[in-house]
């Protein structure tokens, strides 16, 4: 099977372009939630700015004991600790809500903002797939580095699978991942090597906040289209209108 890298991300580009609701709208509204969770978590189990400097002139003066306090008094509770770790679960889901957002677009399905939240009625499954595959990557990766970028795109399909039938198990996803992305590692691979640039160029401040919001779908439409011709969905001719409302 041949996956023409240039045609598919150009069709992304096209797509972000006359989608309607807007591509870019949605993307925003994630972002701008990512950045409300961030500051939220960091206010729950990070260090105020004050005693982050109050820490630093500790340790430059050679005062262990005084920077020992400085962390331990900062400590998060239990609690906050809790609190931050459903806020970054909500982040992933939400996150997996977009992902049904963009494979709607692609489809020419059905779709809403709405589907931002979408992910929440299988939210356990997702976790659960993320965990498991969080854990054979760090296993591939304890061999050396390239077994563990090997696996981590060998798994890379995972959450696609699941939104495209929410009723397949845990390690059959994992399963038909590695089934379809038999051969194509690299071709994915490739694919995001291509939008290193793009990537690097977020990191300019202010500027890099909105190109963000351009460059994530930008890139997970091109992905898409890869699970799309690689699960055959696309040559099967089957569900071309239907909206992933789960």
């Amino acid at each position: 099977m041949s996956l023409d890298r240039p045609s598919i991300k150009a069709n992304a580009r096209q797509l972000i372009r006359d989608s309607k609701p807007s591509v870019l709208t949605a993307s925003l509204l994630l972002f701008a939630l990512g950045i409300v969770i961030a500051m939220l978590s960091n206010r729950l189990t990070g260090i105020s700015a004050d005693d982050a400097m109050r820490y630093m002139r500790y340790v430059e003066d050679g005062n262990a004991d005084a920077a020992i306090n400085i962390i331990l008094s900062n400590a998060p509770t239990p609690g906050a600790q809790m609190i931050s770790f459903l806020l970054n679960c909500v982040s992933i889901i939400v996150s997996l809500g977009f992902t049904i957002f963009l494979l709607n677009t692609l489809r020419g399905a059905e779709r809403s903002m709405g589907n931002l939240l979408d992910g929440f009625a299988y939210w356990w499954k997702l976790l659960i797939l993320d965990i498991v595959c969080a854990v054979f990557v760090f296993l591939w990766s304890l061999l050396l580095i390239v077994p563990g970028i090997v696996a981590a795109y060998r798994y890379s399909m995972v959450n696609y699978i699941l939104i495209n039938n929410p009723d397949i198990g845990i390690m059959e996803c994992i399963r038909e991942s590695k089934r379809m992305t038999q051969s194509y590692k690299g071709e994915l691979f490739m694919l995001d090597l291509s939008f290193l640039g793009w990537w690097l160029l977020t990191l300019v401040p202010v500027l890099g906040w909105f190109l963000s919001i351009w460059l994530r779908p930008y890139q997970e439409l091109s992905r898409l289209q890869y699970f799309e011709k690689l699960s055959g969905y696309s040559a099967s001719g089957s569900g071309t209108d239907a909206a992933l409302y789960l």
